[in-house]
């Protein structure tokens, strides 16, 4: 094999890969668009960020895992390090966390008094987060709402969205919107992959990802 060839091949894999990364938990273009609740809690967004996984359990099965996520509670699923103080997120449902009612704290970092705040939920349906503003409303939503597919089958969708408030870390709007969103997408890839792991325990043949079983 010429040295063209050979580079042509490897530069076709590192795409593959790549795009296999993003996929694995892409939305169809109907659930980017299609309204889920909580959208009209920021009725005029300035950013919006949806993504999803299918899960090979029922929304029942899921819903105990959603309603447990909080720094310091059963962790965010994601980068520990980085989210939950290095303490590594539960593997296991923990019945005391699984009554939270609206108002709840969701820390954000482990031993903060604030965080997201639980503004509302439907059991085995959605989950809403939302970040309070200064003065009143909020400035972040992020919606967790569970699909049934089929009995034994569930589209998790995560939607995230921001109002003109917004400053990520304090940045300009523009500038600080872009990081927002390359830093949300690892740290959503990686909580979602890490749910469905969990959810689905070790089921042979783990999650279905991005579109393909929706198609």
């Amino acid at each position: 094999m010429n040295l063209t060839r050979r580079n042509e091949l490897g530069a076709a894999a590192r795409k593959k890969g790549s795009m296999k990364w993003f996929n694995e938990i892409e939305a169809t273009t109907y659930e980017r668009m299609d309204p889920l609740p909580g959208d009209e809690m920021i009725s005029d967004a300035a950013g919006t960020l949806t993504n999803a996984i299918t899960l090979r359990c029922s929304r029942e099965e899921v819903w105990p895992w959603l309603v447990q996520m909080g720094a310091g509670r059963a962790g965010w699923y994601s980068y520990d390090v980085l989210d939950n103080g290095g303490h590594h997120s539960a593997e296991q449902i923990i019945p005391e966390l699984q009554n939270a009612p609206v108002g709840s704290i969701f820390p954000a970092l482990p031993q903060w008094r604030d965080g997201f705040v639980l503004v509302e939920s439907e059991p085995a349906h959605w989950l809403i987060l939302g970040w309070p503003a200064p003065t009143r409303g909020l400035v972040v939503t992020w919606a967790f709402v569970l699909k049934k597919v089929k009995p034994d089958v569930t589209r998790l969708i995560v939607r995230a969205r921001a109002n003109d408030e917004y400053r990520f870390h304090g940045l300009p709007k523009a500038m600080g919107l872009l990081l927002a969103r390359v830093v949300h997408f690892v740290m959503e890839r990686k909580q979602m992959l890490e749910i469905a792991r969990r959810v689905e325990g070790g089921q042979k043949g783990g999650a279905r990802h991005g579109s393909e079983a929706t198609k």
